[in-house]
């Protein structure tokens, strides 16, 4: 991985592990060139549960992404998630000395570690710092102070921690592989670089990824991050519910879910019936659709109540005028846009990454969304694009100087 144009997004699901390899091409495009995947064992709601299996697993989602973009992976960047995640809004200030009036790169480093001077457990760590606004003397919507006359620099910020032992933890299970580690994201945060554009942002949007076993959501609004957050409920659970609700394996309610599921009630025949097939120590079975149906619809609608008392904590949700936005696995299952629009009576759409091109299985499978985001997150990281509003904090989460 010599070229500096190549990047590589890994994420850790309870799902699967999936690798990305991307290139940043001289037009400003990104380019994906292969996708790695292996199923995920030792992971449970996000977070690893057992190191050394997630760590075999990861290994074979890295080779299967070299064979298929012909790259030797060295680094990437990783995703994380899990429950234990947190976020709020936060403003830092900072006074110009008065022997001198124009705001440097220094002065914004410096409101950035102001505005993280809050109260945080012990055992967490900062994640992100997502720049807002910035003001200069009380002049809002500042997207780059340095260079400008002024003597006080004030930024929100909306502000991503999380507990430092299950980042490490992810972490030290791909240094040991062993690959260097460019930068850790928050799933949702990446998610959202490629689902939506820089207009629906300043519309105001919610993106909500839904993933095995976990849920992510990033609420903007005025082109702003003003809530984020993962939810421990997945598609995993809904495979949990049709298989114990229905008597049969965990295996066969997978399977029934993905191919005959629906969150939609009252779409089927009266009486309508699914046929199981026999099996190796499983004697086939007649399942009712509409039953089917309603565990699903009834588990989603619980994971996207849960969601919406959670986001009317803040006044956000009735500003989303570009809608809500439906990304990750979960998402293909039928009819959950409009489940999610009538729970949250807004605008809902399914979406995949669409700032990315190449490998079209994988730009258009909302499943991949994270891992793309990530590639896309690291070609903002090497741009260096200040408007984008990410702030770089990873650095100490080994020396404990976060």
């Amino acid at each position: 991985m010599a070229n500096n144009n190549l990047m590589v997004g890994l994420e850790i699901g309870t799902s699967k592990i999936c690798v990305v390899v991307g290139e940043s091409r001289p037009d400003g495009t990104l380019k994906i060139l292969g996708v790695g995947q292996a199923p995920s064992r030792g992971v449970r709601k996000g977070e690893i549960v057992d190191f050394e299996t997630a760590m075999k697993c990861v290994h074979e989602a890295v080779v299967d992404a070299e064979q298929k973009s012909d790259v030797m992976i060295k680094s990437v960047y990783v995703a994380i998630a899990g429950s234990h995640l947190q976020s709020f809004n936060n403003r830092g200030c900072v006074m110009l000395p008065e022997d001198r009036d124009e705001i440097d790169e220094q002065d914004v480093e410096d409101v950035k570690i102001n505005a993280r001077e809050v109260s945080i457990p012990a055992q967490n760590a900062f994640l992100h710092s997502v720049i807002q606004h910035y003001q200069v003397d009380g002049q809002q919507g500042v997207l780059n102070p340095v260079g400008m006359l002024g003597e006080k620099l004030e930024a929100d910020f909306h502000i991503i921690h999380g507990v430092r032992t299950r980042i490490q933890n992810t972490i030290r299970c791909v240094k040991e592989l062993p690959l260097d580690v460019e930068d850790v994201v928050f799933s949702g945060l990446a998610s959202a670089q490629v689902v939506l554009t820089q207009h629906e942002k300043d519309l105001g949007a919610l993106v909500i990824d839904m993933g095995g076993g976990t849920t992510d959501y990033v609420l903007y609004s005025e082109g702003a991050v003003r809530q984020s957050g993962c939810l421990a409920v997945g598609g995993d659970h809904i495979t949990n519910d049709i298989s114990m609700g229905l008597r049969i394996p965990m295996a066969r309610a997978e399977k029934l879910k993905t191919e005959e599921g629906s969150c939609v009630l009252g779409n089927c025949l009266p009486g309508e019936m699914i046929l199981l097939k026999d099996d190796s120590g499983f004697a086939g079975k007649e399942i009712e659709r509409e039953t089917l149906n309603t565990i699903i619809h009834l588990r989603l609608r619980e994971a996207f109540e849960l969601l919406k008392r959670r986001l009317d904590e803040e006044p956000y949700l009735g500003y989303l005028g570009a809608g809500i936005f439906i990304t990750g696995g979960c998402s293909l299952l039928n009819g959950i846009d409009h489940l999610a629009a009538d729970i949250f009576e807004i605008p809902a759409n399914l979406t995949h990454a669409q700032a990315a091109w190449g490998v079209t299985a994988a730009v258009e499978n909302p499943q991949f969304s994270t891992a793309i985001g990530l590639v896309k997150f690291a070609q903002v990281m090497h741009t260096d694009r200040p408007s984008r509003g990410f702030s770089r904090i990873f650095r100490g989460f080994f020396s404990g100087k976060r």
